[in-house]
């Protein structure tokens, strides 16, 4: 009434008004038993609860636009003090039906804007959508009231402010298709490209041109030869050129998706000038983008990130690096979009007094929380603490997000809560995973026998028998619970190198005969004199020379400041056990004409398994002094392979590579574990030798550097 005088505009008192059908909850369900099967099902109802993929709220798009538009007029039966969307006026459906001048005025907009759609088109538009909630499609308390009349309008009625009026909510339209679309291609482009990277290489026509320039792409670290080793001042862990390639590809998809499609309409209803209206726009991009991010940065963490630990050549370790990074730029999304929403919508009481803007601040707070929280030094200074807290506030954010898009537009109004069950189901199924896995391995008891400090450097073995995966191959890793160890923190569990106990076993039944002075055979060969007799005199080798080869595990435990530093000689100790799990993928390894496993200290834990993996290979094994013991105890297994096993010397890699590729190998494996500046001194010496000559390397680096 305020822009002029109405349309002439006809309404007919309508008796009947046709049914509005509810559509059905979608109910996403898992199912281990077929995960691909599960996860395309999930993907299903992901994508059909999305605006523009599965829920179409503007039924018809031009008529859309009319009601977003006189949604934020207020009628005499609006609420006096607006407390609704964007603080527009809250408008009731019954009273929108019963205001003739906003029924006018929405009729006259159709009848301008929508002659492209029929007439029984728009008169089922009128009929069970006209007087919608615009801000709240979903929730059932706000559905369309029956409106007395009928739609229609006279030819030739000359007001033009119909066009107007929809053409100041058409761009607002245009983004909401454009965020989901948009938010789609994130989720896509984030797990799609190490699947198609993987793929590529196991192409005929690729794999020859992707092994030549593996030592100049993939391997080499992208900062100097850091990689498992922190970099100065604790400022974390750099990524390979290969993982750097990674991130940077996915921080250009989001710079671009944020940066192009703006289409500016003034004046807007909304928005007074266009610099305020593009804030608005970019407002809404990096809060659903950060949303989208959500279940991709789970995937990440998970122990069970089956499919893309199935379908990819990554390790663990790799998906956890691309974890950091994930969270940083949602991080930064969530920060631009809090920082954009001050001057937009700071001067409206009524938003800031909300209780969506409540949890919106409190999210934001959160995610700033949870990265200061994360930092290495705090990781390395106490990791249990760090990870309680990180679940913690994880949680918390997640509830917050939930709250913040529920309360701001409701349930199922534009799937945006969508992208939070897919993560919530993402944390279910890994968390649920691990418990299967601990049940389907049952209740086992261990044996621990401590030695002395001096000898072993703290390293203990801890032998757990009936573990039914012990001979499932090398790279494994499983991560043990002591549950009755500290009554404070059951949970707490560790991740360890898997070494079969009959290889254990075996070192025991190939001992010498005990004498006075006499020395291992084995040890000689390789350098190393050490005193079998003493040794047992003060160490108490276990007796098992007679007893039966049994399946199961042992663990070599180094006591540190966790759950370990309460270990003590026992038998029976109550055990349970999440995995196996795969440190990284051993196909291309296995395959290589040679493999050359280097290993320091403890690190030869993960190696052993590898020795019955392959028909030819080389150890190359370095330990410090305090140590000796530890070679003696693994002697029997390394008694029938090749070896260079070294105690308080070090191993020359660049030149002991060097000498393999000389041989004339055509591809050679390399395997290493142990401390950080070992594998990343062998990291750097595979990328230099594989520069130089025709041999190409696969490596394999299994630190533990999470």
């Amino acid at each position: 009434e305020q822009a002029g005088p109405l349309p002439d505009c006809w309404l007919e008192v309508k008796h009947q008004r046709t049914p509005r059908l509810k559509p059905a909850a979608n109910i996403m369900r898992t199912s281990p038993a077929i995960w691909l099967a599960a996860c395309l099902l999930q993907a299903n109802l992901v994508f059909s609860n999305l605006v523009g993929f599965g829920l179409h709220p503007f039924k018809i798009y031009c008529a859309s636009a009319c009601q977003w538009a006189l949604q934020a007029y207020p009628l005499e039966c609006s609420e006096k003090i607006p407390k609704g969307f964007l603080g527009w006026a809250t408008t009731s459906s019954e009273c929108k039906a019963n205001d003739t001048a906003w029924l006018t005025t929405l009729a006259w907009c159709l009848h301008v804007n929508c002659k492209a759609h029929r007439m029984s088109e728009l008169q089922a538009f009128w009929e069970t959508d006209a007087t919608r909630d615009m801000t709240n499609f979903g929730n059932t308390d706000r559905v369309s009231s029956p409106v007395e009349y009928r739609f229609g309008c006279d030819e030739g009625a000359g007001d033009r402010r119909g066009i107007w009026v929809c053409l100041l909510s058409l761009p607002t339209i245009h983004q909401v298709y454009l965020l989901t679309r948009q938010s789609v291609i994130i989720l896509v482009t984030g797990f799609g490209i190490p699947i198609i990277l993987t793929w590529l290489y196991h192409l005929p026509f690729t794999s020859g041109l992707l092994s030549k320039i593996t030592p100049y792409l993939t391997q080499p670290s992208s900062l100097g030869t850091y990689s498992v080793r922190p970099l100065p001042f604790l400022l974390g862990n750099a990524p390979t050129i290969g993982q750097a390639a990674y991130i940077a590809i996915f921080f250009i998809i989001h710079i671009v998706l944020m940066s192009v499609n703006y289409r500016s309409m003034q004046p807007h209803l909304y928005y007074p000038g266009e610099s305020m209206e593009i804030k608005a726009y970019i407002f809404y991009r990096t809060g659903i983008a950060a949303y989208a991010l959500l279940p991709l940065l789970i995937l990440f963490a998970s122990r069970n990130n089956v499919l893309l630990l199935w379908l990819t050549n990554w390790s663990h370790a790799t998906y956890l690096l691309l974890h950091r990074w994930v969270a940083r730029l949602f991080v930064l999304h969530a920060l631009v979009h809090s920082f954009l929403a001050l001057p937009i919508f700071l001067p409206q009481q009524a938003v800031v007094d909300s209780d969506y803007w409540a949890w919106g601040v409190a999210a934001a707070v959160l995610c700033v929380a949870i990265l200061f929280a994360s930092v290495l030094p705090l990781r390395r200074w106490s990791y249990e603490i760090f990870l309680v807290t990180h679940v913690v506030l994880s949680v918390i954010l997640v509830v917050g997000l939930w709250y913040h898009v529920v309360l701001w537009i409701g349930l199922d109004s534009y799937g945006y809560e969508t992208w939070i069950y897919a993560a919530c189901a993402v944390w279910f199924f890994d968390r649920a995973a691990r418990v299967g896995k601990v049940l389907k391995n049952g209740v086992l008891s261990c044996t621990y026998c401590e030695r002395d400090y001096d000898a072993w450097g703290m390293v203990h073995p801890v032998d757990i028998p009936r573990a039914s995966f012990a001979n499932d191959g090398p790279g494994l890793h499983v991560y043990a619970y002591f549950p009755t160890l500290s009554l404070w923190r059951p949970w707490e569990n560790h991740p360890f190198s898997i070494v079969p106990t009959s290889l254990m076993s075996r070192v025991e039944r190939q001992r010498p005969e005990q004498s006075s002075g006499s020395s291992s055979p084995t040890a000689k060969e390789s350098g190393v004199h050490i005193n079998v007799h003493d040794v047992e005199k003060h160490h108490g080798f276990r007796d098992t020379a007679s007893a039966p080869l049994e399946t199961g595990i042992t663990l070599l435990i180094k006591k540190s400041m966790g759950i370990t530093k309460h270990l003590k000689a026992t038998d029976g100790l109550l055990t349970l056990m999440d995995g196996p799990y795969h440190n990284t993928s051993t196909r291309e390894i296995r395959h290589c004409d040679r493999l050359l496993l280097i290993g320091g200290g403890i690190g030869i834990t993960s190696l052993l398994p590898w020795i019955a993996s392959h028909p030819n290979i080389k150890l190359f094994w370095s330990v410090k002094e305090s140590a000796r013991c530890l070679v003696e105890e693994v002697q029997g297994v390394l008694s029938e392979i090749e070896k260079d096993v070294r105690v308080g010397r070090r191993l020359d890699i660049s030149r002991l590579l060097e000498q393999e590729a000389d041989v004339g190998y055509c591809n050679i494996g390399v395997v290493v574990s142990g401390p950080g500046g070992l594998c990343d001194d062998v990291r750097a010496a595979v990328v230099a030798v594989g520069k130089k000559g025709s041999t190409s390397f696969e490596l394999d680096v299994d630190a533990y550097s999470w």
